[in-house]
């Protein structure tokens, strides 16, 4: 969502909060009592952790891509590419239309389901770029996300359309909505009528967020409200984001318009915060246009309403009759993994349904090599539900890599797929693999912000005289400390353990300004806050076995608000095999 300008005085200013939300901040709503009974309850469950994984690559475009997806950034040029690849796999008619009059030049991304008529078209829009001071993820990777999703769901599910469903991602939104302008500007007055409604989906996840819906009473505004209205959540109107996102230009157009949002920098009022849970007096969403909107910054359960939402509107809008087939998805984590001659490893099989029903699914696995079995605990789950999966290998076992087709059997066949590499010895090589755990030694191996890896002794280290100090500069900075390490394959035991004192002048008992994020690999292993702090150092240890026999990167990442420091101070890091 952009800022304010002087030409929307109209509506109130608000104070921007800096601070980071805390994950015990994610509202929830009273339950539903006596809700309405939706119709279009009958559109798919949009599932949440493929939105979510959305989510995840945005983020991981913009960390390397100096840290943002500004527009006309190569971090926004990534997302372009990253939503343009999903759509093309998926059938749709995707155009990139390059923004020429944006400040920063840069492609808003039109795609088009090539099913109902041409001339009746409902359209579907959020804004693709981000802020250069952070990632943004709930602004608006959120609303991205959950249109990306919605539409890889409509293609799969490929209903009788009774009208032409459009989706859109913007540039140059955070710069006064210019992609969106550059769109509604270069239509005809006839391909304008064809446009029966946008609708627009921008910061749908707020941590402390409302339920808001832009023209709230409006006609095309019902099948949003409906579905909200059939989980009592009793939206309200998205005064805040009046005129400041991308549905003001269709709207200047003449076009019908509606949308979700969930509030940015204004706060949350008490009778809000009574209905819809969350702090009141605090920040819809604190991190609005900060480094901290990461994908830490995401409640979940209105990502998960939202693009169901989204879902209602779509097939009540622009889907034929009838009620979905039931199905289901398969997916295996971590995707690739090692064994020994004479050991085994596990990885987890999940399923969700995607349409319909939950289902009884069966599994099974072929391509396995001889001498190597796989067997699931349970065999069989209703989707929805998950199983461990276990590759073991006797002693005699094919060496090499191989590729595992995990089948989900039901109502339809859905597979995954899974590698593995069978090693030669049965032993375990075992021992501590992470180098300079103690930092005594410099810097190598590691890759470390500068001054990070440090003797001072304004913080004492565990042991020897050096450690590694993230943050502690009371000042918006993010701190980064990171190795490349190869887990053995074919050990019993795998022991990720560090020492971690954190100390903070953050008085609040409360709120998590400031955040430690440890990871393995793509994996979140824990996150810690100022609301951690303790006297000296805490020993913290993790089960890393599902990384057997992988060569993953250990992460820490620190992150600090604009005032009162948290310093995260981190030593003697090991990764023990044996």
């Amino acid at each position: 969502m952009k800022r304010r300008t002087l030409a929307i005085a109209a509506v109130t200013a608000v104070t921007l909060a800096l601070a980071a939300p805390p994950a015990s901040a994610t509202p929830t709503a009273r339950p539903a009592t006596a809700a309405p009974a939706v119709a279009a309850l009958a559109a798919p469950d949009v599932q949440v952790a493929n939105v979510q994984a959305h989510l995840a690559q945005f983020q991981s475009i913009a960390t390397s891509n100096g840290g943002n997806r500004r527009a006309g950034s190569a971090g926004y040029t990534a997302s372009v590419a990253y939503v343009k690849s999903k759509l093309q796999a998926a059938g749709y008619t995707v155009t990139e239309q390059t923004c020429t009059s944006c400040t920063y030049r840069g492609n808003n991304v039109i795609a088009e389901w090539p099913q109902g008529p041409a001339d009746d078209v409902v359209m579907f829009g959020a804004h693709l770029d981000g802020v250069a001071a952070g990632p943004g993820i709930n602004d608006n990777g959120s609303g991205s996300s959950v249109l990306l999703e919605n539409a890889l769901v409509l293609a799969q599910q490929s209903p009788t359309m009774t009208k032409r469903v459009r989706f859109a991602w913007w540039n140059g939104e955070e710069q006064g909505l210019q992609g969106s302008k550059f769109y509604v500007n270069s239509l005809t007055t006839a391909q304008k009528g064809y446009i029966k409604g946008y609708y627009n989906f921008d910061m749908v996840a707020s941590t402390n967020g409302g339920y808001f819906i832009n023209r709230v009473t409006s006609t095309t505004a019902a099948p949003l409200k409906a579905y909200w209205d059939s989980l009592g959540l009793s939206p309200e109107e998205n005064t805040e984001g009046q005129g400041r996102s991308d549905d003001y230009s269709f709207q200047q157009a003449g076009i019908p318009t509606s949308g979700y949002a969930m509030g940015a920098s204004a706060r949350k009022t008490s009778s809000q915060a009574g209905k819809w849970g969350g702090t009141a007096n605090a920040a819809y969403d604190p991190c609005y246009h900060s480094s901290c909107d990461t994908t830490s910054n995401i409640n979940a359960t209105g990502l998960n309403r939202s693009a169901d939402g989204v879902a209602y509107a779509i097939w009540d809008l622009a889907v034929g009759g009838g009620t979905p087939t039931n199905d289901f998805s398969v997916a295996v984590s971590p995707t690739t993994g090692g064994v020994a001659r004479g050991g085994s490893t596990t990885a987890t099989v999940s399923t969700a349904t995607t349409s319909g029903s939950a289902q009884t699914v069966a599994l099974s696995a072929t391509g396995a090599p001889s001498g190597v079995s796989v067997s699931f605990s349970p065999s069989s789950v209703t989707s929805g539900g998950s199983s461990t999966m276990t590759v073991s290998a006797s002693s005699s076992a094919s060496l090499g890599t191989f590729t595992l087709t995990v089948t989900g059997t039901g109502s339809a066949t859905r597979t995954a797929s899974y590698t593995v590499t069978v090693t030669g010895t049965g032993s375990c090589t075992g021992g501590q693999v992470v180098g300079n755990g103690g930092f005594e030694s410099g810097t190598s191996p590691w890759t470390a912000t500068s001054g990070v890896i440090t003797n001072s002794s304004s913080q004492p280290a565990h042991s020897g005289s050096y450690k590694a100090w993230l943050n502690g500069n009371g000042s918006t900075s993010t701190d980064t400390l990171s190795q490349s390490v190869t887990v053995p394959a074919g050990c019993s035991s795998y022991t990720l353990a560090f020492y971690l004192h954190i100390d903070t002048t953050e008085r609040t008992t409360t709120i998590a300004y400031d955040k430690l994020v440890v990871q393995v690999g793509s994996t979140t292993l824990a996150t810690y806050s100022n609301l951690n702090k303790a006297t000296g150092y805490t020993l913290r240890s993790f089960d890393v076995g599902a990384y057997a026999g992988q060569t993953v990167t250990l992460k820490f990442t620190g992150t600090e608000d604009a005032s009162l420091q948290t310093s995260f101070v981190i030593d003697d890091v090991t990764l023990q095999a044996s």
